[in-house]
């Protein structure tokens, strides 16, 4: 906003009366002020406070004794058109053997310093005067600031701080997760293994197979008790056999 109303301020200044003066003097000069200009280069600058700035000022002449003495002004035109002098200086250049007629380019910078508040800002012109003409160059707009340019950007510190909250929450689910199944999966397979102990201390089913010293014992028993199951018990129906004998002998004789 602040170079925006600057940048008008320029584009107004550029059109001050000093130039339309200027303007207007060049036009009854014209046929002699061709062969004499000023230029000013950059049109931009910006500067900071406690710190310099350097006017350009390009003078172009031809080597001749009417050009060769001259005046130099530099003066500052702010954003309200007020005019503010800063310095004015005279020059009586020496033409060299040889160049008369010939064009020369001369520069006479002036540095300004240091900037003391940002009321320096304004469009800085550097006027030459010879006897009968002047010429002013277009002005150099010089932007004061207090500080230097600052990143108000905070976007990569917003992407730092989630990538580092995201890997911390991911380290504290992993160890969450591995805490969880070291404590829970003992748990479970307690029950298993104490199923698997008491089936292996409890007897099997089936009995082991009795040694076969005891096998025989117990049928030499079982034959001995069924004699005598027989003997003291007859069969019913069936008689002795001295009485079946008898009784045959019987019969045969009758």
């Amino acid at each position: 906003r602040n170079i925006a109303r600057s940048l008008a301020a320029f584009t107004s200044a550029s059109s001050s009366p000093a130039e339309r003066h200027s303007t207007r003097s060049s036009g009854k000069n014209a046929g002699t002020e061709g062969n004499v200009d000023v230029q000013q280069e950059p049109p931009i600058q910006v500067a900071l406070l406690k710190e310099g700035i350097s006017i350009p000022c390009k003078v172009i002449f031809p080597y001749m004794p009417k050009y060769t003495k001259f005046s130099i002004c530099y003066y500052r035109i702010n954003s309200l058109d007020q005019k503010t002098s800063i310095h004015s200086i005279s020059e009586n250049v020496a033409i060299p053997p040889g160049a008369e007629n010939t064009t020369a380019t001369l520069s006479y910078d002036y540095t300004v310093a240091p900037l003391e508040n940002t009321s320096s800002t304004g469009t800085y012109y550097c006027k030459v005067k010879w006897n009968d003409i002047q010429k002013m160059g277009k002005g150099v707009f010089v932007l004061v600031r207090d500080t230097g340019y600052r990143n108000t950007s905070y976007g990569w510190k917003i992407l730092v701080t989630l990538t580092v909250l995201l890997a911390v929450l991911s380290i504290t689910a992993t160890a969450l997760l591995l805490w969880k199944r070291k404590v829970l999966c003992p748990r479970r397979s307690q029950p298993n293994i104490l199923r698997q102990k008491v089936e292996t201390q409890l007897p099997s089913a089936s009995p082991p197979p009795p040694p076969v010293y005891d096998s025989l014992d117990v049928q030499q028993i079982d034959v001995y008790s069924s004699l005598d199951n027989n003997t003291n018990n007859p069969p019913h129906g069936k008689s002795p056999p001295g009485k079946v004998r008898a009784r045959a002998m019987f019969l045969e004789s009758s």
